[in-house]
């Protein structure tokens, strides 16, 4: 499917609030960041090196965003290799744009 006819998914409340609370932190939003410029899926080992900070932090990190639906967590033997979720950031980039208002004409 190309992306001009990608499916865009439509996000409710609940979904919106949780998508911005997964991406408030900076460092979540790191990872989210190192996660949608690769071009292949990366393993948790790659980006805990890049993010110094500790397993824990990076697992707590990985289940917000896999919560929010955000990524994608994939077992591959013995590693976790993590994905984008397909057409959520744009949902949630159409519902922001949504919120731009045109310039007032009154004077």
């Amino acid at each position: 499917m190309s992306n001009s006819t990608q499916h865009v998914p439509r996000i409710t409340r609940a979904r919106r609030t949780a998508l911005l609370k997964a991406l408030a932190d900076p460092k979540r939003f790191e990872l989210l960041e190192k996660i949608a410029k690769s071009s292949c899926p990366l393993a948790c080992t790659q980006v805990r090196s890049s993010l110094a900070i500790s397993p824990a932090t990076l697992s707590h990190h990985i289940k917000e965003l896999h919560s929010a639906g955000l990524i994608r967590v994939e077992r591959s033997g013995k590693y976790h290799l993590l994905h984008l979720e397909s057409g959520v950031l744009e949902a949630l980039a159409n519902l922001l744009s949504t919120l731009a208002r045109p310039n007032c004409s009154q004077t």
